[in-house]
């Protein structure tokens, strides 16, 4: 920062993740999401309580279905005795991948984002490491030169990445249908039969209607559950539903 380095998140995993070096980010006006350690050691404020994240995924009632998170709740982060402050935090707990019956908590000190724009930031940070541990571990970042000439170590270091950039194509090429060009935008107008936007408003418009038939509600009360509900959605959808319909 120093050196005019600018971030709009700072990303880590469970190594650095404790309150009180979240705290310290927090105060140099920059955002935290992390991995949260599963430490008996390590506790949040959660409703009145101290509590570590496990005392608090255990102590509230988790989301079923295809939801891509289990949990999402505010807590206090910090002691402003021994941190200095204290923040206002969000933990998400998803599923493990690699395990499905294990979960992962990440906390985010943003609090204006939704729980899958998180999943998806952190997912980036996730993205840096799968690079470094391919290149580590198979193409040879480590192993294929020793020497002490800094143009030498330089050098293979760029032959290694420039290998990765390879792969990276030829997986896109293989796995990506929009690498084949003005093919995939013809085969997709042919097999759309209506837009994302025009589908996502008949869903909303008949779920009022039916809200408003069976429960009734005063006009004043339809509105706060439009604003409500509106609210919850992930910022495409909510500019994908027409300014007649949020209103």
């Amino acid at each position: 920062m120093k050196a005019g380095l600018t971030a709009k998140y700072v990303m880590f995993d469970t190594w650095f993740s404790n309150p009180h070096q979240i705290v310290q980010i927090s105060q140099r006006g920059l955002n935290v999401i992390a991995m949260v350690k599963k430490s008996s050691k390590i506790t949040y404020e959660f409703e009145g309580k101290q509590m570590n994240v496990k005392q608090i995924f255990n102590a509230c009632k988790k989301r079923r279905g295809r939801s891509r998170y289990l949990l999402s709740v505010p807590v206090k982060v910090g002691d402003p005795a021994k941190d200095g402050a204290q923040i206002d935090a969000r933990i998400v707990c998803v599923r493990n991948r690699s395990n499905r019956k294990d979960w992962i908590a990440l906390i985010c000190k943003d609090m204006t984002i939704d729980e899958n724009e998180i999943i998806r930031i952190y997912g980036k940070r996730w993205d840096i490491e799968v690079f470094f541990k391919t290149c580590k571990s198979f193409l040879k970042l480590v192993t294929e030169y020793h020497g002490l000439s800094y143009d030498a170590l330089t050098a293979h270091t760029a032959f290694v990445f420039l290998r990765y950039m390879f792969m990276s194509v030829e997986k896109r090429d293989d796995e990506d249908d929009r690498t084949i060009g003005e093919l995939f935008y013809c085969m997709v107008d042919e097999l759309a039969d209506i837009t994302f936007n025009h589908s996502l408003q008949i869903l909303v418009e008949a779920m009022f209607e039916s809200v408003k038939e069976i429960f009734q509600p005063t006009e004043e009360q339809m509105e706060r559950f439009a604003n409500a509900f509106i609210s919850r959605l992930p910022k495409y959808m909510q500019e994908a539903i027409s300014p007649s319909l949020a209103a």
